[in-house]
């Protein structure tokens, strides 16, 4: 069974998460650190053979440190409820708000800066851009997270520093 550090850097969009059946088994532990619940998946969907969609939701517990970490395919995470502080390490991650077919640009996260995701806001992670998250408030942050990564592959890699 993955530890409470994989599980969490898998977590984050912010992502963050190795989507292994044994996190379903976590989901059900009310002091997991970070809880993810599988809603969807699908392997080679059309004009993607070779790859995995999916959709998550991931739960946040307060005072919660997402790993660094990097994917290696595209994640879209929508925060959903709460606030969740960001960092990119390498590369640069792009916040939006608003609806999907007419999305408002917040700021563009360049490695180095940091910036706090609310509710209603979402970024998009492309593959081998360095990040990690923190919930520094009083309530779980709720994610919700579409993968798409190569089937078989974690959808999140820990790094180390």
């Amino acid at each position: 069974m993955p530890t409470r550090p994989r599980l969490a850097a898998l977590a984050a969009a912010l992502a963050l998460s190795a989507f292994a059946p044994a996190a379903a088994s976590a989901a059900q532990d009310a002091n997991a650190a970070s809880v993810r619940e599988d809603l969807a998946q699908v392997v080679d969907p059309a004009g993607a053979p070779g790859w995995t969609l999916a959709l998550t939701r991931v739960t946040i517990r307060p005072g919660t440190a997402l790993a660094l970490h990097t994917h290696p395919g595209t994640e879209v995470a929508r925060i959903l409820r709460g606030r969740l502080t960001y960092t990119v390490v390498t590369g640069s991650v792009p916040v939006y708000r608003g609806p999907a077919d007419a999305p408002a640009l917040v700021r563009r996260l360049t490695a180095g800066r940091t910036a706090v995701l609310r509710a209603g806001q979402w970024i998009v992670e492309s593959p081998g851009e360095q990040h990690r998250a923190v919930n520094r408030g009083r309530r779980p942050v709720v994610i919700l997270l579409a993968s798409l990564f190569p089937t078989g592959a974690p959808t999140a890699t820990p790094v180390a520093g």
